[in-house]
């Protein structure tokens, strides 16, 4: 096993060149936002979609712009408003007088980076008509289904504070992406670089870095990263102890509690807990991330770093727990405080 490690680490170190350039180009635009962008770059090794929930001004829009332009790749930014239709993002059918025909005219989503700002500006029925093309990588357009470029990658920005004129995503679309990642503010120092860099010489151009090719090849190798029976299993504990297993028509409440495999304080702080796609992303997650700190193997660091962005929009809480004032970042935190790490 020792030897497969070391076969895996040296794979990875020739793979993973691209990495710190690709860190370089977006360093000459993006100050103080480090943790967004290595969680945009699990993302996309994960082959997982990134949800940015953050307030106006943090650079949300602007780091997905360096990063596309820092890719090899086709990219489009469509801006949610709320009389955007579905057929603004998928395309539709028109009329050709030419030949009498219908034909197919395909919409902004057939890219590879899809920028979908103010995600929740738009009504339901926009918000999930990306459903079909995030889960199974494909669009309908009349009878006929297209696949969509590869890789096919959505990054989603929303405004937390800002509610009216805007709709919450639906649980079903909230659980397609891979990640939601809380953008916070810089430090001081951090400012002070941002205020100079925006205010003196123009900023350069970015350059192209990596390939989509290059991407593709990498995700290949973040599914060979090795993954223990214990990390496996911690994974596994983790997703368990967001869940109520009280469907077992138990006696009474107090056996119903014990059949509660999180930490006790919790059941009646979450409604509903994680679904299964949360264990799958966790452990992609945990690889990429792996991958990116030039690892062949995952360590439950790994799995911490990333647990919150990959269960917050995943546990539904209850009335309780916001009377408490409980997130559901709280209720995350007391899960990975009570689940042994191996």
């Amino acid at each position: 096993m020792y030897n497969e490690i070391e076969m895996l680490n040296e794979k990875i170190q020739q793979q993973s060149g691209w990495v710190e350039p690709l860190l370089s180009e977006i360093g000459k635009r993006i100050v103080g936002q480090a943790d967004m962008v290595e969680k945009v770059m699990i993302g996309i090794l994960a082959d997982g979609h990134v949800l940015l929930e953050g307030v106006p001004g943090l650079a949300k829009t602007m780091t997905i712009n360096t990063l596309a332009s820092a890719i090899s790749a086709q990219f489009k930014r469509i801006q949610f408003t709320p009389d955007l239709l579905p057929a603004d993002l998928l395309g539709t059918m028109i009329y050709n007088h030419n030949d009498g025909q219908f034909v197919s005219k395909k919409g902004p989503v057939f890219t590879n980076i899809v920028l979908a700002d103010e995600i929740n500006r738009s009504p339901a029925k926009v918000q999930s008509a990306l459903l079909e093309a995030m889960q199974e990588k494909q669009v309908t357009i009349g009878d006929t289904t297209y696949p969509l470029p590869s890789p096919f990658f959505v990054l989603a920005t929303q405004n937390p504070i800002e509610q009216e004129g805007t709709y919450p995503l639906p649980e079903a679309q909230v659980d397609r992406f891979m990640l939601k990642v809380r953008v916070g503010y810089p430090n001081r120092e951090q400012e002070r670089q941002i205020m100079e860099m925006n205010t003196g010489v123009p900023l350069g151009s970015i350059a192209q870095v990596v390939t989509t090719e290059q991407l593709l090849s990498a995700r290949k190798v973040v599914r060979e990263i090795y993954l223990d029976e214990t990390v496996k299993n911690y994974i596994v504990d983790i997703v368990f102890a967001t869940r109520k297993l009280s469907n077992l028509e138990l006696a009474d409440e107090g056996e119903r509690r014990k059949q509660f495999a999180g930490p006790p304080e919790l059941y009646d702080l979450l409604e509903y807990g994680a679904s299964p796609r949360a264990t799958i992303n966790l452990n992609m997650a945990a690889r990429a991330r792996a991958f990116l700190k030039r690892r062949g193997y995952v360590t439950s660091d790994d799995v911490k770093a990333v647990a919150h962005d990959v269960l917050r929009h995943r546990l539904i809480t209850t009335y309780e727990a916001e009377a408490q004032e409980l997130q559901a970042d709280d209720l995350v935190q007391m899960v990975l405080e009570f689940v042994q790490a191996p």
